[in-house]
């Protein structure tokens, strides 16, 4: 026969025209694992979906490949028809009626995974799930430098042995108490004579109409599980506390609903010294506030007094910022250095309202006395500073504005 169907045709068109390999368009390796194909599946198919890509074709036709690609792939017997002939093998095995050889709708295909019809659930009428919230708390370090964190969350997700049917087998019947409507009728007597009819929610199918004949081994029939799933969070450079990082539909799955976001808020751990040698800095007990650093340095009673001394404080990225005071140069307690370009990197998301890279750090300077003097220390002190005062004619009484005179009596 020298012409195919036209319906075959237009069948195998999506293969003939297709010539991205599978691997690449999930962008994963041919060793992938069951869990990277979903993995890849979920990430793509959100970026390329036509609700967040209105009127774009080539977003369109790129969810629809991708839809196709984890079609092929996630059948162990299409994925080795594939591997080993490619797309032409894959083609002849679909046209067969192959296992895991079907076109699956891709809209339906994204609803095994986020729930609801394949849709986004920004429209009135399709149900969407609430968002979840979790914290996550990071170094100052991080969020000087930038980092990346894995963490997990456990939440509710479709059962993938039975797709979110709850079936063993696939098998559904329609329930025999409600005869499909989800709801029954039943009477109430009020007096002798006097009924009330009230319709409620059928007990038996729980309101759905249908009824599973053989309940799924994983789920119970529930269609749902709790289960724990990996995640990567990127913090980025100068982001600020408390912010929030989106991961769309990423919320509590269910058949009956589009997923909502899993919502996470960055906070900031508290200061430590931590084992690793970049990690061991004087910049972890450093003070945040906005793109200001804040430190406190300690001197004695020489340093503040006369100066002469220098001190290497290193930063939260390890580079080294210098201390320090001519001889002479006398510092007050609680004075504070402002160091221009030595504070928190600004956040590219608030790039247009600073036009400055980097914040301050604010040095503010403790002195601390020593607790006592030995005798002849004391009094070479004493006598130096019996000598200034006369030269300079300082009394500290007088110069004080203090009242002279004695102390009243009270009794």
């Amino acid at each position: 026969m020298l012409f195919l169907p036209t319906f075959l045709l237009l069948a195998l068109l999506p293969l003939i025209l297709c010539t991205e390999d599978f691997y690449k368009l999930l962008g994963i390796d041919k060793s992938a694992s069951e869990r990277d194909i979903k993995k890849a599946y979920r990430t793509l198919s959100k970026k390329y979906h036509p609700d967040k890509n209105p009127g774009d074709e080539t977003a369109k036709q790129k969810f629809v490949s991708i839809a196709d690609a984890y079609d092929a792939l996630s059948d162990p017997a299409s994925r080795r028809i594939y591997d080993q002939y490619g797309h032409e093998g894959l083609a002849q095995h679909r046209q067969q009626g192959g296992a895991g050889g079907q076109h699956h709708d891709p809209f339906d295909l994204f609803s095994r995974f986020f729930g609801g019809s394949g849709h986004f659930g920004h429209s009135s009428n399709q149900r969407r799930g609430h968002d979840m919230e979790v914290h996550v708390s990071v170094p100052l370090r991080d969020f000087y430098t930038g980092h990346t964190h894995d963490f997990a969350v456990e939440k509710q997700q479709i059962c993938e042995e039975c797709e979110g049917s709850g079936s063993a087998d696939g098998k559904v019947e329609t329930c025999s108490v409600c005869d499909g409507a989800g709801r029954v009728v039943q009477k109430h007597m009020l007096a002798p004579g006097i009924f009330q009819q009230l319709q409620m929610q059928c007990e038996k199918c729980g309101g759905k109409g249908k009824q599973i004949v053989k309940a799924c081994a994983v789920c119970g029939g529930k269609r749902v599980v709790r289960r724990k799933s990996s995640y990567v969070l990127d913090v980025e450079k100068g982001m600020p506390k408390g912010a929030r990082v989106v991961y769309e539909n990423e919320g509590d799955e269910s058949p009956d609903w589009v997923a909502g976001d899993l919502v996470v808020v960055v906070g900031e751990k508290e200061a430590e010294l931590g084992s690793e040698e970049e990690e061991r800095v004087d910049g972890a007990f450093m003070r945040r506030k906005g793109r200001e650093l804040f430190w406190k340095e300690v001197l004695s009673l020489r340093e503040a007094w006369m100066g002469g001394w220098t001190r290497n404080l290193t930063h939260l990225d390890g580079h080294v910022v210098q201390l320090g005071r001519e001889r002479g140069a006398v510092v007050q307690p609680g004075m504070v250095d402002v160091l221009k370009d030595e504070g928190m990197p600004t956040w590219m998301n608030e790039r247009e309202e600073h036009e400055e890279d980097f914040g301050r750090l604010n040095v503010e300077y403790a002195v601390v006395l020593p607790d006592q003097m030995e005798k002849p220390m004391e009094k070479e002190f004493w006598a130096l500073w019996e000598k200034w005062r006369r030269k300079n004619g300082v009394d500290l009484g007088k110069d004080s504005g203090r009242p002279e005179g004695k102390v009243r009596d009270e009794l």
